[in-house]
């Protein structure tokens, strides 16, 4: 139950009431203060203070002050008159708590009423700035679609002046024509107003005599008319498409295709000769370029034994091919064999410097970069 305070000092004058109430060593952040138009309430543990005013005050004007272990009230009164008492006289329990009831509804009222201006003049603030904000971006859209109809204006002009100058350079060329055609039309007209040319006299052949060499005469005439001009000599160039061996013969070079179908013969016998364990392979796995494409799958499926060993055999029918040895290197170093990624790396360098005079060295060594991802 809390104690009740009465040592409090209190001064008035005909507009106002001064209340002092001492806090008794409480901190000041634990005092709560409630004030209404005929209740005074202070509560800080376990103290409490509460006065029912003689006359109403003005609790909206009224202040207090905090401060020294000490709180200080200013209460404004609603009617300039000197109170007898502090309090009301004559109260009794129910009538304090109709004051207490009243108090508490009227402040609850204010809140309200307090918290609905609030919200209004914040309403009023967003409606205000939302209208700035709408007249802002009315003038830059306006701006916008100022500078848009000043662009379309002006590419307008542009292409009527574009269309007159082609309309004037089109004129300009037409006016030589219809002068070129007047030129024409005045020639002719020229010609015709001139009088026709009388033919001259041809004096008369003199047709030979009727006898038997007459129609002889007549008909190696018409023979000589009939036979036409000779014909103007010329040449017709003809290419043909260069062959690679062995399509279908268009030109005699039996003896260079037998050298080749020889040469390669040989090669397969040397093949099968010296590498006898090849002669069971099939056509496709003979060739070193087939068997490269089977080792660069298998390396993407990181299966790096079988890649060594597709490079491996790649490298016995051809071992002048560097991409074999810098992909089987690859794939040593995949399996952590270093010392034979040097290896291999080595053969391909040096098998390399024989075609320097061709390949840039920049060349070899973005290809070195795309092997070994360095």
């Amino acid at each position: 139950m809390p104690v009740r305070v009465s040592e409090f000092s209190w001064q008035q004058t005909p507009a106002a009431v001064f209340l002092s109430l001492p806090l008794r060593g409480v901190c000041v952040r634990d005092a709560d203060v409630f004030c209404g138009e005929s209740y005074l309430k202070v509560n800080f543990s376990p103290f409490l203070f509460e006065v029912f005013l003689y006359a109403p005050i003005d609790d909206g004007n009224s202040k207090a002050k905090i401060g020294n272990d000490m709180i200080l009230f200013t209460l404004y009164k609603k009617e300039p008159v000197m109170w007898e008492t502090l309090s009301m006289p004559g109260v009794n329990k129910e009538m304090m708590q109709r004051i207490r009831e009243k108090s508490i509804q009227q402040a609850q009222e204010k809140a309200k009423e307090a918290t609905e201006a609030k919200s209004a003049a914040k309403r009023e603030d967003q409606r205000y700035t939302l209208g700035v904000m709408m007249k802002i971006e009315e003038e830059e859209r306006k701006k916008i679609e100022d500078m848009k109809e000043n662009e379309r204006k002006q590419a307008t002009r542009e292409l009527e002046a574009w269309k007159e100058s082609q309309r004037q350079a089109e004129e300009r060329k037409r006016i030589p024509r219809k002068e070129k055609c007047q030129r024409g039309k005045q020639a002719e007209e020229k010609g015709a107003l001139k009088p026709p040319s009388l033919p001259r006299k041809v004096p008369p052949a003199r047709l030979p005599e009727r006898g038997r060499n007459w129609e002889n005469i007549f008909s190696e005439k018409l023979k000589e008319d009939s036979i036409p001009a000779p014909r103007s000599a010329g040449s017709i160039q003809i290419s043909f498409t260069p062959r690679v061996f062995p399509t279908a013969l268009r030109e005699s070079q039996v003896a260079e295709e037998e050298e080749w179908l020889h040469k390669q013969a040989e090669a397969r016998r040397a093949m099968s000769t010296d590498l006898p364990e090849f002669c069971d392979l099939k056509e496709e796995e003979k060739n070193p370029d087939w068997l490269k494409e089977k080792g660069n799958k298998l390396f993407a499926t990181e299966n790096y034994l079988a890649a060594v060993d597709a490079y491996n055999l790649a490298i016995r029918l051809n071992s002048k091919i560097p991409l074999l040895y810098l992909n089987r290197a690859a794939c040593h170093l995949k399996l952590k064999n270093l010392h034979k990624a040097i290896e291999d790396s080595s053969k391909a360098c040096k098998i390399m410097k024989l075609h320097l005079r061709s390949t840039q060295p920049t060349q070899l060594y973005r290809m070195m970069r795309r092997r070994f991802g360095i």
